[in-house]
Formats: C-alpha cells, structure tokens, sequence
C-alpha cells in the first residue's frame, strides 16, 4: 500500500513536534513535508528549531527528534506545494489558520489542533469511536465551498477526556445536565507566552481566557447529532470551571451529572469499560481500551495515569452517587493533553478518515 504522504504546518511548535513523533514510523502515513513561519523556510529542521541567540535546540519533547526529520528541509508554510502531499496537519494558531487553512483545504485534507473553525456550521470536531458519525459533514462542507478537500477540527484538549467519558453516559443512560472544573496541566498552555513558572509555582490559576466556552460549545456539539446538512447540539446543560495547576502534563478533571435515570455505580464503571470496544482493530493510534477505571479512590492521578496506552486512554475513577444531583454521578478522569488532546489525536482523526474513504 503506497503511504499517505502528509505536510505539517507550524512544525517548529511545540504541537508541530508531537506531529513529527506521532507519525514517526506510522504504518499508513510518512511525513513528505515540514512547513513553518518565512523566518525557518529554507533551514534544515535542525537549524530552524535552534534558537539563534543562545544555539539551544528548542525541541520541547520528552522523546529525541527523529533523525530523518532533522534532516527535512523547512518549508514556507504559506507556499505548500500540494502536488507533494495527500494530507495536510494543521498544528499552527488560530489567526494563521484562518488564511492558511481553507487555502490548502480547496483541494486536500486538513486536519486542525486550532479553534478558528471549529464553531462553523459544516465542519465537525471528531473523536474517532465518539462521534465519528460526524465526518458526513465533510460532505456538507465540500458542497457548500466547492472544496474537493475539507477542514476537520479537533477538540480543545480540556474537552476530549470530558466528551470521551460523557458518550457511554450519554448513549446508555441520558444526560440532564454537566458540571465540571479542571485542573489543567501547564503544557496546555504552550511556550509562548504560555504560563510563566513562578506564577504557577505554589499556586491555582483560576481562570484560562476562552477555555470555559470552548468546552461547553463543543461538548454539546460533538455529542450533538447529525441531522443530514448540520450537527443539533446535544439537549444538555454543561458548565464548567477552568483552572490551570503545577503539572507538567496531563489534565484532571472533576466530572458531576445529572443523569436521564437512575443507576448504580456498577452500571457506570460497566458503560465505561465497555465503550469504544473494537476501536484498536481499526485504527494505529487507538488505544486498547479508550476509558481505563479505577477502584483506588486515590485514583486517577495525572503522574500515574496520563501515560496509559501511551496517552490515549482516558483514565477515570472516584466514581460516586452524588445525592445533589437528581440521578446524580459524579467521577474523577485523567486525560493526556498533548497526546490524545493534540497531535496523536489528530493523526486518530486521519486514520479514522482514511478508513472511511475520506483520505
């Protein structure tokens, strides 16, 4: 099978570089092209990711770069010469991919870490296993544009764990109404300008601009359902509190439902442990189970739990009736911010497309 060649834009990043490694050695896609801002086009990927005063690589992952990937020449992102690519990740901010985005989906794939078009009615933020039902709307999307490529999102980080978990509930039981608060993990703030150290050091942020409306609006979109031509947000209340806290990955978060009838705690470990089954067949980077549960009561915990199934299981326990709530259950999760919630999501997404004939 020939191998599906992909461009990065915005590869010098700090998401740029979990794409790299995310499709290092990917049995379905090979990495044809690195693209960046002008300042790095025309360097080796080496050269570019070196900081020019101090010479310091600014590679920002735990694992070494690739050595072939070092070796790539920098494209300018702006100028991607599309004869060379099937698919295209998006791993630049939200203002870049506004232009650069619906310029390379008139005639690719894109799949997009940014929020610029998520919120637009004809292009669905996936989850592969969750709302894959959702990529009908390309279809949508194609149409109303005259693309023959598409624009795909994935969700903001915060809300992946959180949807993921909500689906079996959802499906098995009906939702009335969400509350959750987060303690989110400083990597979900990026390096630049990112959270300053000292700021977070013994301390809570207790407000993340924009995160609190990213959640709730795309929680109840990728649960929505797809009507034929658009997604009908799902019938749920969700609010949320977001706060940032000094971990270095991984996003906690403390979940309460009120659910559309009564069940037990058993009934809830059961739709979760359940869910996703069959998924890791299918797709490379799935995990092997998408909810892991714990019984610990001092479990999840984000050191202990952000790597299972290399960070993409979300991991959930302290499963509890809550007696507030009508038919209330609440739960604790753990999920990977800057691997099912970044980049090794997206190539999911891509996978997941490519099997439905969308790549």
């Amino acid at each position: 099978m020939r191998r599906i060649r992909a461009a990065i834009l915005g590869a010098t990043g700090v998401v740029g570089q979990q794409f790299v490694l995310a499709l290092q050695d990917h049995p379905w896609f090979e990495v044809a092209t690195l693209a960046a801002s002008e300042r790095s086009a025309g360097k080796t990927y080496r050269e570019a990711l070196r900081d020019e005063r101090t010479r310091a690589m600014r590679w920002f992952c735990n694992e070494e770069p690739p050595a072939d990937a070092l070796n790539k020449t920098v494209d300018d992102a702006s100028e991607l010469d599309l004869t060379k690519v099937d698919v295209v990740f998006s791993a630049v901010e939200s203002d870049a991919a506004k232009d650069l985005e619906p310029q390379y989906a008139e005639e690719k794939p894109v799949i997009s870490t940014a929020s610029a078009y998520r919120y637009f009615d004809d292009v669905p933020i996936l989850i592969p296993g969750v709302n894959s039902e959702h990529a009908r709307l390309i279809d949508v999307q194609r149409k109303n544009r005259g693309w023959k490529g598409f624009i795909t999102t994935q969700p903001n980080c915060t809300t992946t764990g959180l949807a993921i978990t909500l689906r079996p509930l959802l499906d098995c039981f009906g939702i009335e109404k969400v509350v959750m608060t987060s303690l989110q993990a400083m990597s979900g703030a990026g390096r630049s300008p990112g959270v300053i150290g000292l700021d977070v050091l013994d301390n809570v942020i207790p407000y993340i601009a924009g995160e609190e409306e990213k959640v709730q609006k795309e929680t109840m979109k990728i649960l929505g359902t797809f009507g034929g031509d658009r997604i009908e947000p799902a019938k749920m209340g969700v609010t949320c509190t977001c706060t940032r806290v000094n971990v270095l990955d991984g996003h906690t978060e403390a979940v309460f439902t009120s659910l559309g009838r009564k069940c037990s705690v058993d009934d809830v470990t059961d739709a979760f442990l359940g869910f996703g089954k069959g998924l890791v067949e299918e797709l490379p980077s799935a995990p092997g189970q998408m909810i892991v549960v714990h019984e610990d009561p001092f479990r999840p915990q984000p050191r202990l739990d952000r790597d299972n199934h290399d960070g993409m299981a979300t991991t959930v326990g302290r499963i509890r009736e809550d007696p507030v709530l009508e038919n209330g259950i609440k739960y604790v999760l753990v999920s990977h911010n800057t691997r099912m919630g970044a980049a090794k999501g997206a190539v999911m997404i891509a996978e997941s497309l490519h099997r439905s004939g969308y790549i």
